[in-house]
């Protein structure tokens, strides 16, 4: 001690030790953790039955996100003092987030047992049953935790969760609206469209009209039950029925080239040709270069006396160079009707030049009129 005054030396003989589970306490209210773990670990040294030490270490241990040795540091504490409830709680929460659920539903339904009024040991352990599959036992939990605490938005939405998990989506859903979780409802809505109940399902996607994909989602299922109802019509030969649907279709999707057409020929069918000819119409305007299209058009306007608008979907047709025999035919019988003479005889040469047989009942009805014309323009 030479060179040491003798003031210092009587501090230094009397000075009491460093209290380092005070000291580490200050640390960890400051939330500095890292500060706190050497000195816990000294604390330790000092005394290794420790229970605070022990304790406090494995917390900051936690904190840190050093798991393994947190969960090293609760067991030490269980052993020292078994069924401490604040040991129990935090090592079965430090299960629960390293993914081990098994080993934390012990801990956990021990803790909520020691306090049973209290939420969050509860919670825990409900958490606990679902991740472990028993949903069932997880509901019962959940739900008496929202009975006891209403305003818990984890029990809630962990009630959700274990409805969802049994299949109780109608109930499951009710819980995510109460618990304000938007992806959980949304997910309610995909499992009840998976589970065929699609009136359901559009139900909850129409709650988000912001989400311009779930919207288009939407408007899609609604026309794929629309037309699979019009098929269910179509074959109970409920025509009525069967076109209501496809005009439901049609009005949910306008722009649907394929819906109007076959709106078009549903109405064609039931002999109402001016609905029909509008559809088709429309159809025209969506692909003016659809020959079906335009085949349709013509054919319900002249079978319906409307034999010049009928003609000029014909033209229409000649102008793509897209003419088949029976267009020919159908240009020949309107021009006849229209007493267009000349016309009507060269459209029925044109037809028997092109059809080479195939329609035998056509080719001998314009024969008939070639001759009748033929006789008539010799007068």
């Amino acid at each position: 001690m030479q060179g040491v005054p003798g003031s210092v030396l009587l501090l230094l003989l009397f000075a009491p030790p460093q209290d380092y589970l005070a000291d580490a306490m200050k640390a960890l209210d400051a939330k500095q953790p890292a500060a706190a773990e050497p000195l816990l670990r000294k604390a330790i040294e000092a005394d290794p039955k420790d229970l605070a030490a022990h304790f406090n270490l494995a917390l900051a241990l936690s904190l840190e996100g050093k798991d393994p040795d947190a969960i090293a540091e609760y067991r030490t504490v269980l052993e020292l003092k078994p069924a401490l409830y604040e040991a129990d709680l935090n090592l079965g929460i430090l299960f629960l987030r390293d993914k081990r659920p098994a080993d934390a539903l012990p801990l956990l339904k021990e803790a909520s047992e020691t306090k049973p009024a209290e939420t969050r040991p509860n919670l825990y352990f409900a958490q606990a049953l679902l991740d472990t599959g028993d949903a069932a036992q997880a509901e019962q939990r959940y739900s008496a935790v929202v009975a006891a605490d209403p305003q818990s938005i984890p029990a809630k939405d962990g009630l959700a969760r274990a409805l969802l998990k049994q299949s109780k989506l109608a109930e499951a859903a009710m819980q995510f609206r109460a618990a304000n979780d938007r992806n959980g409802l949304l997910e309610t809505g995909t499992l009840l469209e998976k589970a065929g109940q699609s009136a359901e399902a559009i139900a909850i996607y129409k709650e988000f009209p912001e989400n311009a994909e779930v919207a288009e989602h939407v408007r899609q299922l609604e026309l794929n039950t629309k037309l699979a109802m019009a098929d269910t019509f179509r074959a109970e030969k409920k025509t009525q029925k069967m076109i209501d649907e496809l005009q439901l279709a049609v009005s949910s999707d306008p722009k649907n080239f394929d819906l109007r057409m076959d709106l078009g020929r549903a109405l064609r069918d039931s002999r109402q040709l001016i609905p029909a000819a509008q559809q088709f119409l429309t159809a025209t305007k969506l692909k003016p270069d659809s020959v079906p299209a335009w085949h349709e058009l013509a054919n319900v306007l002249i079978v319906g006396d409307h034999y010049a608008e009928g003609l000029a979907a014909l033209d229409h047709v000649h102008a793509m160079g897209k003419e088949i025999p029976g267009d020919f035919f159908l240009r020949a019988i309107t021009l006849d009707k229209l007493k267009q003479r000349p016309q009507a005889l060269a459209s029925y040469q044109q037809f028997l030049a092109s059809d080479n047989g195939a329609h035998p009942d056509q080719e001998f009805q314009a024969r008939q009129r070639m001759r009748i014309i033929e006789s008539e323009l010799k007068k």
